[in-house]
């Protein structure tokens, strides 16, 4: 696992969805802006956590799925139904 390659595509992938930028909201009484909430990744010498997620050991496919996603410079493949803009 390349942990600097997995850290420099999180970067790149945070910049394309607009880090730090404020969105519109729109409510019942108008709009307001907000900031969208991010989801952590917590890198383990054994495995990760994927926002407040159970711990997934590397050997697991799920997580070596996920972590080729970053790798390959894409959000990951399991989060796009809950987020399609991207985290």
């Amino acid at each position: 696992i390349d942990f600097d390659l997995i850290l420099e595509n999180i970067k790149d992938l945070n910049s394309l969805v607009g880090e730090g930028i404020s969105q519109i909201e729109h409510t019942a009484r108008g709009a307001r802006l907000r900031q969208p909430e991010p989801l952590p990744l917590t890198l383990y010498r054994n495995g990760i956590v994927v926002g407040h997620g159970a711990f997934r050991p590397y050997q697991h496919p799920a997580t070596q799925q996920c972590l080729q996603d970053i790798m390959d410079g894409y959000f990951p493949s399991e989060l796009q139904p809950r987020y399609p803009e991207g985290v």
